[in-house]
């Protein structure tokens, strides 16, 4: 099977062509370009890079959520733009499982977490034993004491990875807990990730049509959520 994964949920943007499983090629970027201006020529690289053409995919995979809302809907759309003309099918995974997918070669619990802002993150839990990822919990928005009390309760150590590592090992909510952070190539988000859980999806039925392709958000936009606070201000 020969599929293309796109990530954009951070930062960081990244494209990466696979078949069976080996990577042919992919393309990462951490510019802080917008990912309007770098997906698309991405996606263009990988596939020169591979001599493969957009009609020879039999699936087009992309991060759906939780992250960046802008960087979410733009991965969303160039999906979207890909696959239409061609009536491909096409993959929404969650980026937290996708991370997780690229320490499958360790055995124990993992700890994917995004910056969500105002001390919060987006954040999924994981086993990863004998080169199988379990999810634990469903992705979910989270305050950093709520984190805490969560560790607390499973108990043992755990993996971070994602771009909230840094600030959940920085974190006085966290501190004492035994964390360590991954490498950095296995940290942050990446098309590979996107790819390998893509496949499993891809294995187990889980596609749909460029037109059911959707965005997966765990909580309203920020301009959404001040006019929620204000209106609710208001009534009171």
């Amino acid at each position: 099977m020969l599929l293309l994964a796109l990530d954009s949920t951070a930062v960081a943007a990244s494209v990466c062509l696979m078949e069976d499983g080996v990577i042919l090629a992919e393309s990462y970027q951490n510019t802080k370009q917008t990912h309007s201006q770098t997906l698309m020529p991405m996606v263009q690289f990988v596939l020169q890079c591979a001599r493969r053409r957009v009609e020879d995919l039999d699936l087009l995979a992309v991060s759906a959520g939780p992250g960046s809302f802008t960087g979410v809907r733009i991965g969303i759309s160039c999906v979207k733009g890909l696959a239409f003309p061609q009536n491909k099918p096409c993959c929404g995974v969650s980026v937290l499982q996708a991370m997780a997918e690229n320490l499958a070669h360790m055995d124990g619990l993992v700890c994917a977490v995004m910056d969500a802002r105002c001390r919060q993150v987006y954040q999924a839990l994981f086993r990863v034993k004998n080169g199988e990822v379990t999810r634990l919990c469903e992705d979910r928005a989270v305050t950093l004491t709520q984190l805490r009390e969560d560790l607390e309760k499973m108990g043992g150590s755990f993996v971070l990875v994602g771009d909230g590592a840094k600030l959940c090992m920085q974190a006085p909510e966290l501190a004492g807990l035994s964390l360590q952070v991954a490498p950095e190539p296995l940290r942050m988000q990446r098309a590979s990730g996107v790819a390998l859980a893509a496949t499993k999806a891809f294995k187990e039925g889980k596609t749909v049509s460029a037109e059911e392709l959707l965005p997966v958000y765990l909580r309203l936009p920020q301009a959404q959520r001040e006019l929620k606070k204000r209106m609710e201000g208001a009534r009171s």
